[in-house]
């Protein structure tokens, strides 16, 4: 921890900022998230397909309008996407807590999503802009306190839940608040790379969607956001099967987010001094993609109990593993391929397919968990997903020796405009 807090002080205020914001962004979202669900199915007494209802239209409104909200950011600029962001998960969490009625469940889900999408991509974009040639380092060190909030957060809703969801609710807002305002008060504004252009939004998406190493780039690593959404699909599931109840839940997750916070630091500056970018995400999808040969090997095992979650335990680690070596090289990539210009579009039109990734591998991997039931090939799912990292890891390999991996020129600063 000592180099991640070195690493961190290193960095100006900006930067450090957006680090902090992080960590509260993912306090506030994990002490409210975990519990909803619960909460609107009990107190609310809600149907479970209302339940379904509100918070897919949660993440439908978030995956959805990630593109516009890297393109507002690159033309209003980053401060003003980041603090509305804020502004709107205050007050859709705060619906949350407020009232139990269909219609403003709803209003509150969309706001709570549109937030995302808001300063999603534009904190990436002013973090890429911000470190210049230190981006890898600031993401690694962005991604110890993403970890911390995750960790964090539904600890602090447990706690409080003993006083009511309301209060869980309102907290959760109160977090937000203070970041908008925290926002507001110290972070420097920064004009977005399109600040002063007249040219139509449509042809800045023309520009994203038509730069084939982008698209090749993101296509090749679809399959990792697969993968890694496992943690909250189809190893819950596993770990239910073995007899791991929920604390064994807990206890996955826990285990992540401890070894992102000690290890990611160390493990991006290992990397650096030995691969190149390129190497380093293909050898990290590489240990995600391993992650899951412990599974499709063991599943037709009945191990005793105090064995039943070794196999779970250790595709935790290596899923855990592998995406600290490839995310802070994974976000500097992005930037540096679209060549400095237009980073909020370009994290915003990621962030949408990587989305499209996730909703395809949750319904694929459903698919096959529910197959392997009825046809007992408990290694079906597991195999699937190692079949698709590989297919993924070869396709990224194949981009890093070509060279289209390689940003096309410097990156333009970003402008100080107060």
């Amino acid at each position: 921890m000592t180099s991640t807090w070195r690493r961190f002080r290193s960095f100006p205020r900006p930067i450090q900022l957006l680090q902090l914001n992080q960590a509260g962004i993912n306090l506030g979202f994990f002490m409210l998230m975990p519990y909803l669900a619960q909460h609107l199915t009990g107190q609310a007494h809600l149907a479970v397909w209302t339940v379904g209802l509100i918070l897919g239209l949660r993440n439908a409104s978030q995956q959805g309008m990630f593109l516009v909200g890297g393109t507002l950011a690159d033309r209003l600029g980053y401060k003003p996407m980041i603090m509305a962001g804020c502004v709107l998960r205050t007050v859709g969490f705060a619906l949350f807590g407020l009232s139990t009625s269909l219609a403003v469940l709803l209003v509150a889900a969309v706001l709570s999503g549109l937030a995302g999408a808001l300063f999603n991509p534009a904190a990436r974009a002013y973090l890429a802009h911000e470190a210049g040639d230190r981006k890898v380092e600031a993401f690694a060190v962005f991604n110890v306190f993403y970890q911390a909030g995750i960790l964090a957060g539904p600890l602090l809703g447990l706690a409080l839940l003993g006083a009511g969801f309301r209060t869980v609710c309102l907290s959760a807002a109160a977090i937000f608040a203070v970041l908008a305002v925290l926002q507001w008060r110290c972070l420097p504004a920064r004009a977005g790379a399109e600040a002063d252009a007249d040219r139509p939004v449509l042809y800045d998406w023309r520009e994203a969607f038509t730069n084939r190493p982008f698209l090749a780039f993101a296509t090749a690593m679809i399959a990792s956001y697969a993968l890694s959404y496992q943690m909250y699909l189809g190893l819950p599931l596993e770990v239910q099967r073995v007899g791991g109840g929920a604390g064994g839940v807990m206890a996955l997750y826990a285990i992540s987010a401890l070894l992102g916070i000690a290890a990611q630091v160390p493990v991006t500056a290992w990397c650096t001094a030995r691969w190149r970018p390129g190497q380093t995400i293909t050898r990290g999808l590489t240990l995600m993609t391993l992650a899951f040969a412990p599974l499709a090997v063991t599943a037709r095992f009945h191990p005793p109990p105090h064995l039943a979650l070794v196999p779970v335990i250790a595709c935790t680690l290596l899923l855990t593993a592998g995406t600290l070596m490839a995310f802070p090289f994974e976000m500097a990539t992005i930037a540096d391929i679209g060549g400095g210009r237009l980073v909020g579009t370009y994290y915003g039109l990621y962030n949408l397919l990587s989305g499209a990734g996730i909703l395809a591998g949750n319904l694929a991997g459903g698919a096959a968990i529910d197959l392997a039931a009825h046809w007992n090939l408990p290694g079906l799912p597991w195999l699937l997903l190692v079949c698709a990292g590989l297919a993924s890891t070869l396709a990224l390999a194949h981009l890093d020796r070509t060279g289209r991996l390689a940003p096309p020129g410097p990156s333009r600063p970003a402008v100080l405009t107060g």
